[in-house]
């Protein structure tokens, strides 16, 4: 099987069984969960067998999905999982943050300067740019989950955060990154 296809279904596949068993069955949480929660671990488990590893953001978001569902579940309240992203996006940017005031050089740099390199004037801006966003979609996720319906949360979750990161991505970091590009 084609490797970026078994990726493609790694990373949506999960988020596709969440959504079909949300709709099928009264947008019903607690229905959608469990599944969600089962291929999100058949996920991790067909990534490890394949790549012998399983990358940490994929695997921190294993974990906080099969922990915040779990809490849903077991709680009967939602609050658990409505804070997922939140919690997710504010750890991440935690991680830029600490590594950009603790270590010798920005976390990007360290993930991404392989396979790109930029000055060093170019990974802070980056870097602080990507921390304005984990901070925002976090913001936004608790405005959202606060404030509007959980099926417009559930569209919000599966339909909105990825188009504005693509969007981001497109306005605020390629920019930078061609602004910034060292020639090798």
């Amino acid at each position: 099987m084609n490797k970026s296809l078994i990726k493609f279904v790694t990373d949506f596949g999960p988020l596709l069984v969440f959504f079909s068993f949300y709709y099928k069955n009264d947008k019903d949480l607690t229905i959608a969960i469990p599944p969600f929660i089962i291929a999100t671990i058949i996920a991790l488990a067909v990534v490890w067998i394949l790549e012998k590893k399983i990358p940490l953001v994929p695997l921190l978001g294993g974990i906080l999905i099969t922990l915040f569902g779990g809490l849903t579940i077991y709680f009967d309240n939602p609050i658990f999982i409505y804070i997922k992203p939140t919690i997710i996006n504010i750890l991440f940017g935690l991680a830029l943050i600490f590594a950009k005031y603790f270590t010798d050089e920005p976390l990007l740099k360290k993930m991404l300067g392989n396979s790109m390199k930029l000055t060093d004037e170019g990974w802070k801006i980056l870097n602080s740019r990507w921390i304005y966003f984990f901070f925002s979609l976090a913001l936004l996720n608790e405005i959202i989950w606060r404030t509007q319906s959980e099926e417009f949360w559930v569209n919000f979750k599966v339909w909105g955060i990825l188009p504005l990161t693509l969007i981001f991505t497109a306005a605020a970091a390629i920019p930078i990154i061609n602004k910034h590009k060292l020639n090798e």
